[in-house]
């Protein structure tokens, strides 16, 4: 079984900046993939914002074109943590956050968190 824990959501200006961070639970999640998801308000839809993979795949990272250069995804294989640093922040951006995981060449994230909000203002 494995837990996920988010934090680090909140309120910010645009342009402004937060981290999530992402503290997993169990076992050999080193070699599971990470990810970061967002959920739009209204939508029910949950959509890719970074993923990095584990230590087999040697934490290749992927991201969303409308993040990329501005969000950095990274990740602590001894404390099993994920982190999203999220850069020069826009609007759109706003969304519950989830972090997710996945175990390797599997199509589906089989564990979630439950979500941290994050929200910028215009």
């Amino acid at each position: 079984q494995v837990q996920l824990v988010e934090s680090g959501g909140g309120l910010v200006q645009a342009g402004g900046s937060l981290r999530l961070s992402c503290a997993a639970f169990g076992n050999n999640l080193k070699i599971n993939t990470m990810g970061w998801f967002r959920q739009a308000p209204g939508k029910e839809e949950r959509d890719m914002v970074a993923t990095i993979t584990g230590v087999p795949l040697n934490g290749h990272t992927n991201y969303a074109d409308s993040v990329r250069g501005r969000f950095t995804i990274s990740r602590d294989n001894d404390r099993n943590t994920i982190d999203l640093q999220m850069d020069s922040l826009k609007p759109e951006d706003t969304g519950l956050y989830y972090c997710a995981t996945k175990i390797p060449f599997s199509i589906r994230y089989d564990y979630w968190g439950q979500g941290t909000q994050v929200t910028v203002s215009s």
